[in-house]
């Protein structure tokens, strides 16, 4: 999605127009910390490795990159800790161009370094955690729209909580007086002298 077109004009989604009649994107800001990590040529996802808001594996013929949460990373692996992600509102067409350079020339500008990654529907842009809100800045200042990211199903309604069946109340059942450790709970009465059948035994 990055090509070497300049963008189209016009905007991308609910974002303001950018300066120079160029696209502008809205980008979601998340929250966890990320790792790049470097692994051996056809390394299988290792147990430590936890999934966050991103969570990905690259493999080519000479290395595997991992992105995942940095906080199980061990101290020696070979990693790049400390990374924020920013997603592109979406979905981008995929005949979309100049996706990336709209974005990757306010941080260079900037002297930010980023790391970048595309998925089916969107574009990725990892930044050190501590040049978020400059990256921040540096996209708005071109017209681009940087908002916190909304966790997935945060927008569904919470379910009313149902009567318990039976007495048409939250509160619970009243005891029916037998108890589950008296063994004499369970017997059944004599119906004849109204006692229990236990009792008529033992005369």
């Amino acid at each position: 999605m990055s090509g070497d077109q300049p963008a189209e004009t016009g905007t991308h989604e609910d974002g303001p127009a950018a300066s120079g009649g160029t696209v502008s994107y809205v980008l979601q800001q998340f929250p966890e910390k990320l790792a790049l990590v470097k692994l051996p040529v056809g390394a299988e996802v290792p147990s430590w490795a936890e999934s966050s808001s991103l969570f990905s594996v690259t493999a080519t013929a000479t290395e595997t990159t991992l992105i995942c949460a940095g906080r199980n990373v061990p101290t020696k692996q070979v990693a790049h800790k400390g990374l924020v992600a920013f997603s592109v509102q979406g979905p981008i067409p995929t005949e979309a161009t100049g996706v990336l350079a709209a974005l990757l020339v306010p941080l260079a500008e900037e002297q930010i370094s980023v790391f970048s990654i595309s998925t089916f529907e969107t574009d990725w842009v990892l930044v050190p955690s501590g040049a978020t809100e400059r990256a921040a800045e540096a996209w708005r200042r071109h017209g681009h729209t940087v908002r916190p990211a909304v966790p997935v199903g945060a927008s569904r309604a919470p379910r009313e909580r149902e009567p318990r069946a039976g007495n048409g109340t939250d509160k619970p059942p009243r005891p029916t007086g037998r108890s589950r450790k008296d063994p004499q709970s369970d017997q059944q009465p004599d119906r004849r002298s109204g006692s229990s059948s236990s009792e008529k035994r033992k005369r």
